[in-house]
């Protein structure tokens, strides 16, 4: 018989919490009844809430470090703009990269994790790094990274990899399925056995 995912407010221990796969709304929802700090990401908030049903603490949210007060949306950007640890994504900045890469510009998840992490370099910096990822994205091996909170999507990229010929509605009920199991650690990654869960 399969073990059927229990509802959040019944578990007790940090590590059964973890085994299971929970929408952040699920997390932020228990996280208020448990009276702890709602902010920050899916995995900050698991991970808060798994430590006080281990040990009774409440962990308070990491603080944000100040952060410039640069104007990403208004700004004169130029390329000896320095990219700033409050950067963001605009159409000021979309405008900018679009006169320097061309119309064909677009935001990627690579390009904007780089911009993220590379505080202190340049707009002139950013443009190479762009150019450098457009050639790399039109080598024939290349498939984009899908980071670690999206299991959904790496999900979907293997399933519909193993199976040509299903698509989006096979993806949902397969994922529902799986999610719905638990996992040693959390993490739900498609298995050619998944098609056995129907």
């Amino acid at each position: 018989m399969t073990e059927k995912r229990p509802e959040i407010a019944t578990i007790t221990s940090g590590a059964e919490l973890k085994r299971w796969y929970w929408l952040k709304e699920e997390l932020v929802l228990h996280a208020r009844a448990l009276s702890l700090a709602t902010a920050g990401g899916k995995f900050e908030l698991l991970d808060r809430i798994a430590h006080f049903l281990d040990t009774g603490e409440r962990l308070k949210a990491a603080r944000r470090k100040a952060r410039s007060d640069f104007d990403w949306h208004g700004a004169t950007l130029s390329d000896e703009t320095v990219i700033t640890d409050s950067y963001r994504n605009s159409q000021n900045v979309r405008r900018y990269f679009k006169s320097r890469c061309g119309d064909s510009f677009k935001f990627n998840t690579a390009f904007m994790a780089w911009m993220k992490d590379n505080a202190g370099k340049t707009l002139a910096d950013a443009v190479i790094e762009y150019e450098r990822l457009q050639v790399e994205a039109r080598a024939p091996q290349f498939e984009s990274r899908i980071a670690d909170h999206n299991q959904f999507n790496q999900y979907t990229r293997d399933f519909l990899a193993d199976n040509s010929h299903l698509g989006m509605p096979e993806v949902r009920k397969f994922w529902a399925l799986k999610r719905a199991l638990p996992s040693e650690d959390g993490r739900h990654v498609y298995e050619p056995s998944d098609l056995d869960l129907a």
